[in-house]
């Protein structure tokens, strides 16, 4: 399939940026700035080796050396497929080798630990790319122009699966930002301030933050995994307008012993990928004096579809907290019967479909797996997830639920609810909870609490304390892995 013009725009836009000035500060890592002419240097020497469309496999890590090759890889219009270095030797070798790619970049170290024997990118440096191996021929693998990465959902409840992002999603993601923004101008220049990505680049949030900073031409601090101290430090100094955390980053920043003053720049929290609790979000503001704007988005749609804005959070937020706010620009939601499909009045639950600007104007709806309500005005609310019910001897259950009614206890920082199969009742909830720093409770007080606020059939079987909750690189709790622990003896 040939190359469009649109599919262009993206990546010459890349090029076009790393030229405007390649002796000033364009990412700062460990205190350390590289220049946008070292990220050119990493592109001009990916650029020649690959051809638009080629798949290449991306071991990504927060680093310099890897953000470079996946500017350079985007430069020339490749299809980048996303790889988790993280998930463990077997799983990475096992997922590289069911690519069938015929070339694997990364870092010198995790290709000699997890790639086969293709074509090697090895980088340890901004500007330096090392090649080990043949160039592959012609019409060996397949081309795939119109995408620019196939991107790795969160695996929350399973193997992450792989959702491919085109140049043109990108184009209308990045264009559909602008209108978020004080100063929507586009122009080709480098801007001011300074933005702190501490989300991992192997998920969408982390991705999109990167190709934001480099349309807009504006610097960036990269960190290389989400530490309070650390990203505070990150804060404090280049003082951005927004900063974005998950909620899990958040809960451990309301944890941490930071003074408000340290948040002074900050105008807004941006905070997605899993639930957050309103009580966490008023906490937050009460405590800082910050706005947290929740907002829904997945990897399926390329982006966002629905948040909140300053306007609608100083007008709304008291009335509608627990909203994920209302649909973007040019997106629309609707929800719908789960068995027929038609469409559901206000505040009426079912199930939410989406329709994307960034897919285009002919993508249609996509149906979802959250159950969700919409109000006359527009906010949507996510109950749960429609296939992760728990269905206990006849009694539906939404594990969302439960683990709201958990999190409501003061001394819970984090819980997560799953569902255990019974020979008897089909399947019953589980939960594992995470105390707050300092915390010390038993299954026995923190169910005793939850009997206040559920039913007797909502009630966990069993509860387990967990020094921490296991999470995804993107911060979500990984149901897979709360599962096994019920699994295991204790």
């Amino acid at each position: 399939m040939a190359e469009t013009f649109r599919e262009r725009v993206v990546r010459e836009r890349i090029g076009r940026v790393l030229a405007l000035d390649p002796s000033a500060p364009a990412v700062e890592f460990e205190r350390h700035w590289h220049t946008w002419g070292e990220l050119a240097a990493s592109a001009d020497a990916v650029a020649p080796l690959v051809r638009p469309g080629e798949r290449v496999a991306l071991l990504l890590r927060n680093r310099p050396p890897q953000l470079g090759l996946l500017l350079g890889l985007l430069r020339a219009g490749a299809c980048v497929v996303a790889v988790n270095p993280g998930r463990g030797v077997e799983r990475v070798r096992a997922d590289l080798g069911s690519l069938t790619v015929t070339t694997v970049a990364g870092g010198q170290a995790d290709l000699a630990a997890f790639a086969p024997r293709v074509r090697w990118f090895g980088s340890d440096a901004l500007g330096s790319v090392e090649v080990t191996g043949d160039r592959p021929a012609p019409d060996d693998g397949e081309l795939r122009p119109e995408v620019a990465v196939e991107m790795l959902t969160s695996g929350t409840t399973g193997p992450p699966k792989r959702v491919p992002l085109t140049y043109e999603t990108f184009r209308r993601v990045l264009a559909g930002a602008k209108h978020y923004e004080r100063s929507p101008d586009a122009g080709l220049r480098l801007r001011r301030g300074v933005v702190v990505v501490n989300a991992p680049l192997v998920h969408l949030g982390g991705l999109f933050r990167i190709l934001q900073c480099v349309n807009d031409g504006r610097s960036f601090c990269l960190l290389e995994r989400f530490r309070v101290e650390e990203w505070a430090d990150a804060v404090r100094r280049h003082r951005p307008s927004t900063v974005s955390l998950v909620p899990a980053a958040l809960r451990m920043v309301l944890d941490a012993d930071l003074d408000p003053t340290d948040l002074s720049g900050v105008r807004s929290v941006i905070s997605g990928t899993a639930p957050l609790s309103p009580e966490d979000a008023d906490a937050f503001q009460a405590r800082f004096g910050v706005p947290v704007l929740t907002s829904y988005a997945a990897t399926e749609f390329g982006g966002g579809v629905a948040g909140w804005n300053l306007a609608d959070h100083e007008r709304y937020w008291a009335a509608k907290r627990g909203s994920v706010g209302r649909a973007h620009a040019g997106c629309a939601l609707r929800v719908v019967d789960p068995d027929t499909g038609a469409p559901r009045g206000p505040d009426e639950p079912g199930l939410l479909e989406v329709r994307a600007a960034q897919l285009g104007a002919d993508s249609g709806w996509t149906r979802t797996t959250d159950l969700a309500r919409i109000d006359a005005d527009g906010f949507l609310w996510i109950l749960g997830r429609a296939d992760q019910a728990i269905i206990r001897g006849g009694f539906k259950i939404l594990p969302d639920e439960v683990r709201v009614a958990l999190e409501r206890d003061p001394r819970v920082r984090g819980a997560a609810v799953v569902g255990r199969p019974d020979a008897r009742l089909g399947a019953v909830p589980v939960a594992a909870v995470e105390p707050r720093p300092g915390v010390t409770v038993t299954a026995e007080a923190l169910l005793a609490a939850a009997a206040g606020v559920l039913a007797r059939y909502e009630l966990p079987v069993q509860l387990r304390v967990v020094e921490a909750l296991p999470r995804t690189p993107s911060g979500k709790v990984d149901l897979a892995a709360v599962r096994e622990l019920f699994t295991q003896q204790p």
